[in-house]
């Protein structure tokens, strides 16, 4: 694999099949250091088909980083709902803030400096200094993962085998055209060297790829079994007023969908809560029906199971919350979560 015959025949097939992608400069045009950001935090845990249409609306809302660090940051978790992982878009905005507020405007161009911004770790840095910047920089994502064990064979199972990984891409990585060579070991990985269906036939590292000698591919990378998820669960509460507004309240900053708007309700346990318990964390004392349908819905570390309660505010109640206009939900930073909720309570 040290050869450089390898490295040309990946890049090769890159300036043939290169991905036409939004933030993606084009062949000889120099990449902008903002569209790259972007995509790449948007991309952490989400695909690519996913992330396209939130990049295109986001650069209709904000064309500079400047334009986004002047918005609040209420406007950007409302554009980014759908997206998940918020803090993402808390450190977003935060990020736009310092490079706009702090560097005159301008992106860092080394990976040292980049792992200074606010929501940028190892992988993005490396991005962002190879792909904005052509720096040699290693970027591992999981196609690039899989490539890795794919070809050399990798017995360890992932996730232990991140680190080995990421020093075999490492003894990879060239001098020359670092950015292009590495969204070409990206591009290999989503779209020949998928994870079920491989095609192995046009792939241009077939020669060096010791699975695919063995006719083995889609048994690498090796994974280790999956936990499984644990089920919390919580009381939600849909409340309106006399003019038929909706109580929302505003989470806190730090922890789960933080800063986020929500339904009030109780926390989220692994103990089942009963119908008891409603009144004892119910916002302010008042008349409650729980709906016999639940809502369920999963994060990354566990399930959701949500009993409803419908209840009525009379013009007394006193609330730190918020009375929303239904009309005006469209407006508000709300999680799918409480999305579901709405929807249930639409179909009563």
């Amino acid at each position: 694999m040290t050869n450089c015959n390898h490295f040309v025949d990946l890049l090769t097939w890159y300036d043939k099949e290169r991905r036409e992608l939004p933030w993606r400069a084009a062949h000889g045009e120099t990449p902008e250091p903002y569209h790259v950001w972007l995509s790449e935090i948007m991309l952490q845990q989400t695909t690519v088909v996913t992330v396209i249409p939130y990049f295109l609306r986001f650069l209709e809302h904000w064309p500079t980083v400047e334009d986004m660090a002047k918005a609040s940051q209420d406007d950007i978790l409302v554009q980014w709902q759908g997206l998940g992982y918020y803090a993402r878009a808390r450190n977003l905005h935060k990020c736009a803030q310092h490079v706009a507020n702090e560097l005159n405007g301008i992106f860092p161009n080394t990976e040292a400096e980049l792992l200074n911004l606010p929501g940028v770790g190892p992988y993005t840095a490396a991005a962002i200094a190879s792909i904005a910047f052509d720096q040699k920089a290693t970027v591992v994502d999981g196609n690039v993962e899989r490539v890795m064990a794919r070809i050399y064979k990798v017995e360890q199972a992932l996730p232990g085998a991140k680190p080995h990984l990421k020093e075999l891409a490492h003894k990879l990585t060239p001098n020359t055209r670092p950015g292009d060579y590495a969204q070409a070991l990206m591009d290999l990985g989503a779209t020949v060297c998928t994870p079920r269906n491989p095609i192995c036939a046009t792939c241009p590292w077939q020669s060096i790829c010791q699975v695919f000698k063995d006719g083995t591919p889609t048994d690498y990378p090796k994974r280790a079994p999956k936990k499984k998820k644990p089920t919390r669960y919580g009381i939600v509460f849909y409340i309106e007023n006399g003019e038929g507004e909706l109580l929302l309240n505003r989470r806190p900053e730090k922890g789960l969908l933080g800063g986020m708007m929500e339904l009030p309700g109780s926390d989220w346990r692994e103990e089942e809560w009963g119908k008891e318990d409603v009144e004892n964390v119910a916002p302010f004392e008042g008349e409650w029906k729980a709906l016999e349908a639940k809502v369920h819905h999963t994060f990354t570390h566990f399930h959701l199971e949500l009993t409803v309660v419908r209840g009525k505010a009379g013009r007394n109640v006193q609330t730190n919350g918020l009375w929303c206009p239904k009309k005006e939900l469209k407006g508000q930073a709300l999680p799918t979560v409480f999305k579901k909720v709405i929807e249930l309570i639409s179909k009563q």
